[in-house]
């Protein structure tokens, strides 16, 4: 592959995974080869190649043959992420309060405070959040995550924790298109924060665990709500 199709496709790579996660490509749809070149504006050889690198991060999935498809959601798979997500996260908070030094408490402070900024005016009410407010969210509370287990010492348990992170903000996403009001989560956030700056690791870890389960719930109920809306609308059909 020649240095302009490693740009292309890492360009579309990156395009066609914000789509994924934020729900504009829906779970389970079929990615149809001639639709993504024209839509992306690129070939088939770096589109083949963004695809295969999102089969990697279980975005997409393959069929022989058959082509393409967006990774279906499903209660069962939450409920694995959530899991395993947790032990992973936990593990990666520990360490990094073992090992972190005084630069990497600066950057958990200043990542707390950028979404501190943001989570401050979020509304706990049926009101829809806008979608440049959701995107800086959920930018802020990346970073603030990814923040948190930054000096655990560890590459490949970083690697697995943006795995999983880059799974369970995709279910989230869909709690948070289905209208319900915003839970407290800066208060959780903030319970996180100050067991990490006292060095508690027991606490952080486990006020983690409460914050990463309540979420799973939240998505839960959602894509129950979900579910409820497409048997209405197939039953109105009928």
């Amino acid at each position: 592959m020649s240095a302009s199709d490693k740009t292309l496709a890492d360009r579309t790579y990156r395009q066609l995974r914000g789509d994924i996660v934020n729900g504009r490509l829906a779970a389970g749809s079929k990615l149809k080869l001639e639709g993504l070149a024209q839509d992306y504006e690129v070939g088939m050889s770096p589109l083949r190649e963004a695809l295969a690198r999102l089969m990697g991060d279980l975005l997409v999935v393959s069929e022989g043959q058959r082509g393409f498809w967006v990774a279906p959601l499903s209660l069962d798979e939450l409920d694995d992420v959530s899991r395993v997500r947790a032990l992973i996260e936990t593990e990666a908070l520990n360490a990094a309060i073992r090992n972190g030094d005084a630069a990497w408490e600066r950057d958990v402070a200043a990542a707390f405070e950028a979404l501190a900024a943001v989570e401050e005016h979020l509304p706990h009410t049926s009101e829809a959040l806008p979608p440049e407010q959701l995107e800086t969210w959920e930018a802020r509370n990346r970073a603030f995550h990814a923040a948190l287990v930054s000096a655990a010492g560890s590459p490949m348990l970083i690697k697995l924790r943006d795995l999983l992170y880059q799974q369970s903000e995709r279910y989230r996403r869909v709690s948070l298109n289905v209208s319900r009001g915003w839970r407290n989560v800066h208060d959780e956030h903030r319970a996180i924060y100050d067991a990490t700056m006292q060095r508690n690791a027991l606490r952080a870890c486990r006020m983690t665990e409460l914050h990463l389960s309540r979420t799973a719930e939240e998505v839960r109920k959602a894509m129950a709500a979900l579910a409820q809306d497409d048997d209405q609308v197939s039953g109105g059909k009928a």
